[in-house]
């Protein structure tokens, strides 16, 4: 049954995505309130990039993390991972000049890289989404190389009293909202919905350390509507 569930999961997601691919940043602006862009440099700022260093963009949609990377370090090899076709086929011409980045569709369950070949691995509300997120965070953790780090940036249910009332109220309106400038709103009920029931930082800490990831910290958000999580796979 679990591998059912699995399969029906991945299809649900890839069609939201074949949903909202042509206007996905419009997407990401209804659902952060238009701070996700301001949200994603602070998650590129706060890596170190080291030139030459191998870099996974999972989930990388219309690829802007990759492009914060290329305005920070243009020396790095970077592979952009995407589930969806239709998603990292969209905008693939942006990058056609750019011989150090890697277009790549797969998912983040069965990433097609080696092991220990990777030095940072970078994904960008993109874990809710993962089908088997156990499996998705163990595969992270082998390709990563001895050192290397997970970053990730994600949204999550709000702690704080009144922030949690604000929001509340306002993702009962992104199903409208994606309606008035998507013509769907199914999609964004889908997300939104995807947020209430996602695991809690604390529990996503625990699965990181599961993996086999150390030193893993948190740094809230916008009040916690956002998190990056930070961990390591450690020399022995």
């Amino acid at each position: 049954m679990k591998n059912i569930h699995h399969v029906k999961n991945t299809k649900l997601v890839n069609e939201v995505f074949d949903n909202v691919y042509q206007n996905y940043d419009l997407m990401n602006d209804i659902m952060s309130m238009g701070t996700h862009r301001v949200w994603k440099k602070q998650f590129i700022d706060s890596i170190e990039v080291d030139k030459n260093q191998s870099i996974i963009d999972m989930s990388s949609g219309t690829g802007d993390i990759t492009k914060l990377i290329l305005k920070k370090s243009d020396h790095n090899t970077i592979y952009r991972v995407e589930p969806n076709f239709n998603m990292i086929n969209n905008n693939i011409r942006e990058f056609i000049n750019y011989k150090n980045v890697k277009n790549i569709c797969a998912f983040a369950e069965s990433v097609p890289l080696k092991d220990n070949s990777i030095d940072l691995y970078l994904i960008s509300f993109g874990l809710r989404n993962i089908s088997k997120i156990d499996t998705g965070l163990k595969e992270a953790f082998r390709v990563l190389k001895k050192g290397g780090g997970f970053v990730c940036l994600e949204f999550y249910n709000v702690d704080q009293p009144i922030l949690k009332n604000l929001y509340s109220i306002y993702s009962k309106a992104i199903p409208l909202f994606g309606k008035i400038f998507n013509q769907n709103s199914k999609p964004y009920e889908y997300l939104t919905k995807s947020i209430s029931d996602f695991h809690s930082k604390e529990e996503i800490s625990n699965k990181l350390s599961e993996s086999g990831f150390k030193n893993i910290s948190i740094k809230n958000i916008f009040g916690g509507i956002a998190a990056i999580h930070y961990a390591w796979k450690l020399n022995d």
